[in-house]
């Protein structure tokens, strides 16, 4: 009867751990991102006219816990040469020494390195943005909302550009381009 019971206890004890490992995957995973449905876009203003830019290739690698956001984790990276300002001409011009320096610095990253709640359906994030080789830490909120299974994650991360050394030379006048520049994104992960 002893053995049974000891089977018994082994048959609970394996059932339960099964049972853990398949729940954990519903409070962390890392998202797979849907490019076709995301988007990381910049504003800012040109002889204060508002100006709005986007990059068309990014990735995104988000280890997100609903349970314990403040154990996820992102990184994204920014594919320098995708940024499309509308007009080839202007697309050419930003890709140089002066502004993105995208021949030397092809990729803008930025990698978290906290998240806290901030209420419902919100983050406070905090991490590393590197534009052209320089880096700093920067925060921002980002909300979180769900539809479908998807994961939607927006936000937006006002920076200045020269501290990023985006516009050197004479290009380093704010009168004809603002020094502030918002990054704005929306992700969307497949369920």
């Amino acid at each position: 009867m002893k053995r049974l019971s000891n089977l018994s206890r082994r048959t609970r004890w394996a059932a339960s751990l099964a049972a853990l490992v398949l729940a954990i995957p519903a409070f962390a995973a890392v998202l797979k991102v849907d490019a076709s449905k995301s988007q990381v876009n910049i504003v800012f203003k040109q002889m204060n006219v508002p100006v709005d830019a986007k990059f068309k290739k990014f990735s995104a690698n988000i280890d997100y816990n609903a349970a314990k956001p403040e154990s996820s984790k992102a990184n994204v990276e920014i594919e320098l040469n995708s940024f499309d300002l509308g007009d080839a001409e202007y697309n050419k011009e930003v890709l140089k020494k002066e502004w993105f320096n995208a021949a030397q610095f092809p990729k803008a990253s930025f990698t978290s390195t906290s998240m806290k709640p901030a209420g419902a359906g919100k983050l406070d994030v905090s991490g590393t943005l590197t534009i052209k080789g320089k880096a700093s830490n920067v925060s921002f909120p980002v909300t979180i909302k769900q539809e479908g299974g998807k994961q939607i994650f927006d936000g937006a991360l006002p920076i200045k550009r020269l501290t990023y050394n985006i516009g050197e030379g004479e290009w380093k006048d704010t009168s004809m381009v603002a020094d502030e520049v918002t990054i704005k994104f929306h992700v969307v992960t497949q369920p």
